[in-house]
C-alpha cells in the first residue's frame, strides 16, 4: 500500500486536496469543484492503473467471514473498521477498472442531472432559491436596511451596548425579509460600522456583531439554506429509512416507525423558526453583557426619538402592551369557550372511516422484535390491543356515502355547534383594533373622536355578527350586513394608519413585516409551500421597493396601495365565496363574486408590473435581475459540479469506505458528534454550499438512518454550516467586511471580533443538542 495507507484512503485524500487546490485557485468555485472531479478522477485511474492503489477489503470466501455470517450478523454491517481480524484480499480500487467507473459515471450524472435539475420533482422546491434570491436582493435595493438601521438605532441607543443590540435585531429582521448575508453584511458595515466607531465603540465588538448579525439570514427562515438542505434531506431521510426497515425485517419505513419517512421544507422552516430566533437573543445578550463590563467600550448614544410626540411610560405600556395583549389574549380566551370559532356548514357526503391501529401488528417475528424494540413494549402492546377491538367490530370502518337524512342531521349539528362570532370577523376586529390602540399611543394628546368611532364600528361589528349573522346567511348576505359596521372602523383605523405613518418606527418596519408575515405565515400555517410564498415574496418585494422609489422621487403611491389592496381583496374573496364558475348551476352571487376577485386579480397584476416599470426606469430592476440570474446559476453550477465529484468518489468506494467508518460506531450520538464536528472543521475552508452539496450526501445516509428527529438533524447541520460563514481564514462574511471596513479597523480587529460569536455559535449547537424540544415544538403545535 502507498505511504502504509489503503488505497481508499489515498484516493480521499487527492479528492480533497483537488478541490481545495481548485478552490484556492482563482476560479470561480462552481467551475472549480467540476474540475476538482474531472482531475481526481484522472490521478486516481492513473495511481490504479500503476497498481500504486490497493484496498484492502474482507475476503468474503473466508471460513472466518462465514463464520460471522452464520452468527446472525448481516452482512452489510461486517466491515474492516467493525472486525479488523478478518481475513482480507488485495484489490484495486476500480475492481472492474477505470474505463468501466468512467462509462458508469457518465451515464449516471446525465440522469441524475435530469433528474434532479431539469426535471426532478425537487426542481419546483429548488425553484423557491430563485424567488427568494430575487425578494432579497429586490429588498436590498430599496434601502430597506438604511431605514432600519437608523430608526433601531434610535430605539435602542440608550441603552448600553444599545447600537450593538439594534445591529442583532435589523440582522434578525433582513434575515427574514432578505436571507442574503453578503448583502446584509455589507450594507450594515459600511452604514453602522462607521457610526458604532464615531461613537467609542470597541472595533472587535462593532466587527463581531455586524459579521454575526448578517449570518442569521442563513437559519431565519426563509432561509436558502434550509431550501437547499431540505431538498437533499427529503430524500436521505427516506431512503435511509426504508434501508433502515430493511435491516429491522420490516417491508417499509412506514410500517416499522409507524408513520410515513417524510420531511418537508416547509416542516424545516417551521422548525428553523425558534433556533434562528435564539441565536438572535445570545447574540444581543453578549452585546449587552459585553457593554455592562465595558462601557467605556460600548457606550449608550442618544440618537432622538423615534416619535414625533413624547408619550409617558403609562401611556405607552397601556397602548403598545396592554390594549393590544387584552385583543389577542381575549380573542384566543373566547375562542376556548366556544363564543369565537368557525361558522363553517360545509359536511362532507361520507362518513369518516374508521382509525387504524398505531402501529401495523400485521408482521412477521423479525419485524415484530426490531418494533418491539424501537417503541416498547407497551407501545406494541397498546397497538395489538387496538387491532384486537378494531377486528371485534368487524375490521376498519371504511367511508359510507351518506343519504340524504344523514346529511341534513350532520349539517344541523355542525349548525347548533357554530360560533356566535366568526373567525373571519374575529380576525378583522383585531386586526383593525390593533391599528387603533397603536394609532391612540402614538398620538395620545390628538382628537380621540374617528379612533373612537373606529372602536363603535367594531363593537357593531361583533353585535351584528352574534344578532343578525347565523351560519346559514349566505356570503352575500353576511357582506350587506357587516358593511355599515366595517365602513365605520375602517373610518377610525384609516385617521389611525395616517397617525402611525409618522412615527418612524411603525413606518420603516410595517411594510416589510407585512411582506415577511405574509410569506413566513404562508409557510409556517401549512396554507402553502415555498415555491409559491417565494413567488409571494418575491411579488411583494417589488411592489415595495416601488413604493419606496416612489416616495422618494416625490410621486403618488396610490396604484401601489390599491393593488396591495387588491391582493387582499382577492384573498378575502376566494375565502369567503364559492368562485367555481365551471359548475351547472351558478348563482348571481357567485358571479358577481367572481367579477369582482378578477377585477381585484387584475388591478394587482398591473400594479406589480407598474413596479416593475417604476424599477426599470429608475435602474434598479436591471441589476436586480442581473444579480438574481447571476446567484441562482451559481448555485445550480455547484449542484451540477458537486454532483460530479460526488460520483468519483462513489465510484472508487470511497462515499461507502465513509459510511462504513461511521456505521463502526455503536452509538448514534457518537457518530452524529463526528460528523458535526468534521462539519464545523470544513467550515474553515469550504463554503456552505460546497459542504450541502458534496459532504452531506455522503454523511447523510448514515445520520439519517437512526432514531433522531430529521427535523433536529437538520437544524443542527444547518446551524453547523452558518459558523462556516465566521470562522477564519475563509469565512465569508469577514471578506465580506474587511471589503467595506475603514482603514483603521484591521484583518486582526475582525478576527478577534468574531471569535466570541463563534462560540456563541458552538453554544447554541449545544443548547439545541441538550433541547432538541427548541427544534421539534413549533411544527408540532402547528402540525398538531
Amino acid at each position: 500500500m502507498l505511504f502504509g495507507l489503503d488505497g481508499v484512503e489515498i484516493g480521499l485524500i487527492i479528492v480533497f486536496l483537488c478541490l481545495f487546490g481548485g478552490i484556492l485557485s482563482g476560479f470561480p468555485v462552481a467551475f472549480a469543484i467540476g474540475g476538482a472531479g474531472v482531475i481526481s478522477f484522472g490521478i486516481i485511474a492513473a495511481l490504479d492503473s500503476a497498481g500504486l492503489l490497493i484496498h484492502q477489503a474482507i475476503d468474503t470466501s473466508s471460513e472466518a467471514y462465514r463464520a460471522v455470517v452464520n452468527s446472525g450478523v448481516k452482512p452489510d454491517v461486517i466491515s474492516v473498521f467493525r472486525y479488523p481480524d478478518l481475513p482480507r484480499i488485495a484489490e484495486p480500487v476500480f475492481v472492474q477498472g477505470w474505463e468501466t467507473a468512467l462509462d458508469r459515471n457518465v451515464s449516471f450524472i446525465v440522469n441524475r442531472i435530469n433528474e434532479r435539475v431539469l426535471a426532478g420533482a425537487s426542481i419546483e422546491t429548488l425553484l423557491a432559491v430563485l424567488m427568494f434570491v430575487l425578494m432579497g436582493i429586490t429588498l436590498e435595493r430599496s434601502k430597506i436596511a438604511n431605514d432600519l438601521l437608523t430608526t433601531m438605532a434610535r430605539v435602542f441607543g440608550p441603552l448600553p451596548g444599545g447600537l450593538a443590540v439594534s445591529i442583532v435585531v435589523v440582522g434578525a429582521f433582513l434575515a427574514a425579509s432578505t436571507g442574503i448575508v453578503g448583502a446584509t453584511v455589507v450594507t450594515m458595515g459600511l452604514l453602522a460600522l462607521p457610526t458604532m466607531l464615531r461613537n467609542n465603540y470597541s472595533p472587535e465588538l462593532a466587527t463581531g456583531v455586524i459579521a454575526a448579525s448578517g449570518t442569521l439570514g442563513q437559519i431565519i427562515p426563509p432561509s436558502i439554506v434550509i431550501v437547499l438542505l431540505g431538498t437533499l434531506a427529503g430524500d436521505l431521510y427516506s431512503t435511509a429509512q426504508e434501508a433502515r426497515a430493511r435491516e429491522a425485517g420490516c417491508s417499509d419505513a412506514l410500517t416499522y416507525l409507524g408513520e410515513p419517512a417524510v420531511v418537508s421544507v416547509g416542516t424545516l422552516f417551521q422548525a428553523a423558526l425558534l433556533p434562528g430566533i435564539m441565536l438572535a437573543l445570545l447574540y444581543a445578550l453578549y452585546a449587552f453583557g459585553y457593554a455592562l463590563l465595558n462601557p467605556e467600550k460600548a457606550p449608550a448614544v442618544e440618537m432622538g426619538s423615534a416619535n414625533d410626540e413624547p408619550l409617558t411610560r403609562g401611556e405607552s405600556l397601556t397602548w403598545f402592551l396592554g390594549v393590544p395583549t387584552a385583543l389577542i389574549v381575549g380573542t384566543i380566551l373566547l375562542g376556548q369557550v366556544g363564543l369565537v370559532g368557525s361558522q363553517d356548514t360545509t359536511v362532507s357526503s361520507f362518513s369518516d372511516a374508521g382509525q387504524t391501529a398505531s402501529l401495523r401488528t400485521n408482521v412477521g417475528d423479525e419485524c415484530k422484535a426490531s418494533m418491539i424494540d424501537l417503541h416498547g413494549q407497551s407501545a406494541w402492546d397498546a397497538a395489538v390491543a387496538e387491532q384486537d377491538a378494531i377486528n371485534a367490530a368487524g375490521g376498519v370502518a371504511e367511508a359510507q356515502k351518506l343519504t340524504d337524512d344523514e346529511l341534513a342531521a350532520a349539517r344541523a349539528d355542525k349548525i347548533a355547534s357554530a360560533a356566535p362570532i366568526g373567525t373571519g370577523i374575529a380576525t378583522i376586529i383585531v386586526l383593525l383594533g390593533l391599528v387603533l390602540a397603536v394609532g391612540r399611543g402614538v398620538a395620545p394628546s390628538r382628537e380621540a373622536l374617528p379612533l373612537i368611532g373606529g372602536v363603535v364600528g367594531l363593537i357593531l361589528l361583533a353585535l351584528v355578527d352574534v344578532v343578525a349573522i347565523s351560519p346559514t346567511t349566505s356570503a352575500m348576505g353576511t357582506v350587506l350586513w357587516i358593511a355599515l359596521p366595517t365602513i365605520l372602523a375602517l373610518w377610525g383605523a384609516k385617521e389611525a394608519a395616517a397617525r402611525c405613518a409618522k412615527n418612524d418606527l411603525i413606518r420603516v418596519v410595517f411594510p416589510p413585516l407585512v411582506l415577511i408575515v405574509a410569506v413566513l405565515g404562508s409557510i409556517l400555517g401549512g396554507i402553502t409551500n415555498p415555491t409559491p410564498a417565494a413567488a409571494l415574496g418575491a411579488g411583494g418585494a417589488i411592489m415595495l421597493a416601488a413604493y419606496r422609489r416612489l416616495q422618494d422621487e416625490g410621486q403618488s403611491t396610490k396604484v401601489i396601495l390599491y393593488a396591495t389592496f387588491a391582493v387582499v381583496g382577492a384573498i378575502l374573496i376566494g375565502m369567503n365565496f364559492d368562485l367555481r364558475i365551471n359548475q351547472e348551476n351558478v348563482s348571481a352571487e357567485s358571479m358577481i363574486a367572481f367579477a369582482a376577485a378578477y377585477g381585484c386579480y387584475l388591478y394587482a397584476l398591473f400594479g406589480l408590473l407598474y413596479g416593475c416599470w417604476v424599477l426599470f426606469k429608475g435602474g434598479v430592476l436591471t441589476p436586480v435581475v442581473r444579480e438574481t440570474a447571476k446567484v441562482t446559476s451559481m448555485v445550480f453550477t455547484i449542484l451540477i459540479g458537486s454532483q460530479l465529484l460526488n460520483l468519483v468518489v462513489i465510484s472508487f468506494g470511497g462515499e461507502h469506505y465513509i459510511q462504513q467508518f461511521l456505521k463502526s460506531f455503536d452509538n448514534e450520538l457518537t457518530v452524529f458528534l463526528i460528523v458535526m464536528i468534521v462539519l464545523f472543521i470544513l467550515g474553515f475552508v469550504l463554503d456552505f454550499l460546497e459542504i450541502i452539496y458534496i459532504v452531506i450526501p455522503i454523511v447523510g445516509p448514515v445520520i439519517y438512518g437512526g432514531s433522531f428527529d430529521p427535523k433536529w438533524v437538520t437544524i443542527m447541520v444547518a446551524v453547523n454550516l452558518q459558523t462556516s460563514f465566521l470562522t477564519p481564514p475563509f469565512g465569508f462574511a469577514l471578506f465580506y467586511l474587511r471589503g467595506v471596513a475603514p482603514k483603521e479597523v484591521t484583518t486582526g480587529h475582525i478576527y478577534r471580533g468574531v471569535l466570541p460569536f463563534v462560540l456563541i455559535q458552538v453554544l447554541g449547537l449545544g443548547i439545541l443538542w441538550l433541547f432538541p424540544t427548541i427544534v421539534t415544538i413549533v411544527p408540532a403545535l402547528i402540525g398538531g
